[in-house]
């Protein structure tokens, strides 16, 4: 939904037995599948479970609304909420997170079995979840009484505000399932920072040597991904681990972001090419490689599950944009 969808810049479902497949390496060949569409021109994939469940959204034949959806072994479902909506998490138990519209501003909302619950906000009009743990902790944004933006946990009916560091502005993007929980605030009026908050306290993760950061998600051994403002101007995908952010680089060109990590470390995101072309990415043990796209000059991969399947999405040649799934070819023919 391109009025909610943030900058870069689905019937009840039964989980079928499936075989294992070993996790992606950087020397081993990837396919990349198209995931498709209810219909519509574009779609994409934000989150992907140990399962395989994918969530998502889609535009509809009508291409007037995003749909929340999910994708299970090729088949894409509507969530129905009938309304303008995107499903950004999904955790293993097939409860799905996102953000939809019903009165016009889009509230938080949490899907499971068919039945939608709207997490509502902290007093203010507008509530997004980014992300939910298998405990069923869900986190995101919502305004405040005094119009303000800050993060939030919702558990069991209660939306707590985490509140920010300094400024007005804060989005709660991950939580592990521990419930660590990351994203970003306002440092200054004009600085983001990548805070990671865990047993009540928000901690400011700093910078590769710029003024802005952001952090995306974080695994369950407390690995921390994201994109930050290096010392030079440019803003590259980071790691951070031990209290060090890692610059994990680009494909070539200047600018790259991390958006998830699985608990082998493996890290995707996407990253400007040297021929300026943007394209997702896999990052592992040191080395960044390209997932390349569906023919079209740009993809970003947006989840990894620790089966090493990544989800995302990519710019078709006719120049579409479709939710993608990548995974290890030979693992396919052992299905």
């Amino acid at each position: 939904m391109k009025r909610i969808m943030r900058k870069v810049v689905l019937v009840t479902m039964v989980v079928a037995a499936m075989v294992v497949p070993q996790p992606l390496s950087a020397s081993e060949e990837l396919s990349i599948t198209d995931l498709g569409t209810l219909g519509g021109t574009d779609s994409l994939a934000y989150a992907i479970n140990n399962g395989g469940q994918v969530g998502g959204a889609s535009y509809t034949a009508s291409d007037e609304l995003f749909r929340a959806v999910i994708w299970q072994d090729g088949v894409i479902t509507d969530l129905g909420l009938s309304v303008d909506s995107v499903a950004h998490g999904i955790n293993e138990r097939g409860q799905v997170v996102g953000v939809f519209s019903p009165e016009g501003s889009g509230h938080a909302f949490l899907w499971q079995d068919g039945v939608v619950t709207d997490l509502g906000t902290l007093g203010g009009i507008h509530s997004a979840a980014w992300a939910i743990n298998k405990r069923g902790q869900v986190v995101g944004q919502s305004t405040t009484t005094s119009d303000e933006t800050h993060p939030f946990v919702w558990q069991a009916g209660v939306m707590t505000d985490l509140g920010t560091l300094g400024g007005t502005h804060g989005v709660a993007y991950d939580i592990n399932n521990r419930g660590q929980i990351v994203g970003e605030f306002h440092a200054t009026f004009s600085e983001l920072h990548a805070f990671l908050w865990k047993k009540g306290t928000m901690i400011d993760l700093g910078t590769l040597g710029g003024t802005s950061s952001e952090a995306r998600a974080i695994n369950d051994r407390g690995q921390v991904v994201g994109q930050s403002q290096t010392a030079s101007g440019v803003f590259h995908a980071f790691l951070w681990k031990k209290g060090t952010m890692i610059d994990l680089g680009t494909l070539g060109g200047t600018v790259s972001i991390a958006y998830d990590i699985n608990n082998r470390g493996q890290v995707v995101g996407q990253s400007q090419t040297a021929s300026g072309e943007v394209h997702a990415f896999l990052w592992e043990k040191g080395t960044m490689i390209d997932l390349g796209t569906l023919g079209g000059t740009s993809s970003e991969a947006r989840a990894i599950n620790e089966r090493g399947q990544v989800v995302g999405r990519s710019q078709t040649a006719s120049g579409e944009f479709h939710a993608v799934l990548w995974t290890n070819r030979e693992d396919e023919t052992d299905d």
